[in-house]
């Protein structure tokens, strides 16, 4: 059994308020779970409406799946006109 674990922040554009973050972060949350069937959370920078953190976590039996499934979750958030990715960490476990 394979675990991974992928840390993403992104800088979000054109959002003035916590109610204007909170719109794009569900959006791209609901977006990633229904699309990929993973787990995912805000994990930090609640406070900070420019900046959002995702942590994304999947277990398989094949890393090669896990990498390939990460890979898709960030090109979907890096094809967001709404965000920037500014960092990732992908981690094995």
């Amino acid at each position: 059994m394979q675990v991974a674990i992928c840390q993403i922040q992104f800088l979000i554009f054109d959002c003035h308020s916590l109610k204007d973050k909170r719109s794009v972060v569900c959006s791209l949350k609901e977006r990633i779970r229904q699309k990929f069937n993973v787990s995912i959370a805000e994990i930090t920078e609640h406070e900070n409406y420019q900046m959002g953190f995702l942590g994304v976590a999947i277990v398989s039996n094949d890393r090669r799946h896990l990498e390939q499934v990460f890979t898709k979750v960030i090109n979907l958030i890096s094809s967001d006109e709404r965000v920037e990715i500014i960092k990732q960490l992908l981690e094995f476990g």
